[in-house]
């Protein structure tokens, strides 16, 4: 789905694992913009790049993912959210329902038609199984001709794994 020259983002960038795949996807011609709230996911997000010779690519944000549509232009091909908290820090530290909401109905707003949002939403810790069914109870509100959405568990790592959803616009996509 994501191809060279295409702008996307990583609305939640952690450790940089999904920026640095967007960026290699995006190609030269592309561009990625990642966002996080705290400075060590950012550092490691740069680092990373740097190691892989892909930091042209990518515009690194330290702000609230909710605020993304102030900086990023419409026609965006995907959006990447990874929500939760950081791996192996501050686990208080973590993604917030509204502001999730917010950032993910700006996101709606940016993408191209046929464009995608992907939601990985992690139930496994304080906060988390809230935000989980906060979104899941919104993304159902929002109307069948609007966009297509799919909801995907894992059946048999019990209650608390990790879920997605894949937020689809309605429209055909511009090969």
């Amino acid at each position: 789905m994501i191809r060279p020259g295409d702008r996307v983002v990583d609305a939640t960038a952690g450790r940089g694992r999904d920026t640095l795949t967007l960026a290699h996807l995006v190609g030269p011609t592309g561009r990625v913009d990642a966002f996080d709230i705290q400075p060590e996911a950012l550092a490691e997000t740069a680092k990373l790049l740097d190691e892989h010779g892909l930091s042209p690519r990518v515009c690194l944000w330290q702000r609230d993912h909710a605020l993304l549509a102030e900086v990023i232009d419409p026609g965006l091909r995907a959006v990447v959210f990874n929500l939760g908290y950081l791996p192996g820090s501050n686990h208080r530290i973590i993604t917030q329902p509204e502001s999730s909401r917010r950032a993910i109905e700006s996101s709606l707003k940016l993408l191209k038609p046929g464009g995608a949002a992907v939601v990985t939403l992690y139930r496994g810790h304080a906060g988390g199984r809230e935000e989980s069914e906060y979104l899941i109870n919104y993304l159902g509100r929002i109307p069948k001709e609007r966009c297509t959405i799919l909801e995907g568990r894992y059946l048999n790592q019990g209650e608390d794994s990790p879920h997605w959803v894949i937020i689809q616009l309605k429209g055909r996509l511009a090969i």
